[in-house]
């Protein structure tokens, strides 16, 4: 089994520590505005896409241009003030989004790089400890529970 290293680095732990420290700076910096929805609520109420944004952006100009059509029980202070929060943290949300996948990206990658190389040791030891290696066989019992495959064995015939 023949493996393709797509991803060689080493991120330094100051260069960690930074990141880590900034994010978290971030997210006390925004804490006060930012509200959590339970799973529940968030399933139950409108939420704004891009064609939805540029509609409200839309009626919130045609609310100045056209202030006689705001009906007189709408509160037109916080419509604006929604609109804004959204406007405002849009850009936000869209670099931290790319962030994650970023992150999520390269942890698959590098995830998936580790296991096969733990998967070729295995084997290695595995065929080590059938051929009477003493050394690989507690090597290769302890690790045989975590290497065991679950799924879809087949189930004998049972005619």
């Amino acid at each position: 089994m023949s493996t393709k290293n797509q991803i060689s680095l080493q991120i330094p732990p100051a260069v960690l520590a930074e990141a880590t420290e900034k994010l978290q700076d971030v997210r006390t910096l925004l804490a006060p505005y930012l509200q959590a929805l339970a799973p529940g609520e968030k399933k139950s109420i409108f939420k704004m896409g891009d064609k939805t944004v540029a509609t409200v952006q839309k009626v919130e100009d045609y609310t100045e241009t056209n202030p006689e059509f705001t009906p007189s029980y709408m509160d037109k202070p916080e419509f604006k003030k929604d609109v804004a929060v959204v406007t405002d943290l849009s850009p936000l949300r869209n670099l931290s989004v790319q962030l994650a996948s970023d992150l999520s990206d390269t942890i698959t990658i590098a995830g998936n790089e580790a296991l096969l190389a733990a998967l070729l040791y295995y084997g290695s030891v595995k065929e080590a400890s059938s051929k009477g290696v003493a050394t690989a066989t507690p090597i290769y019992e302890d690790l045989s529970a975590r290497f065991t495959r679950k799924g879809n064995k087949k189930k004998p015939d049972t005619e």
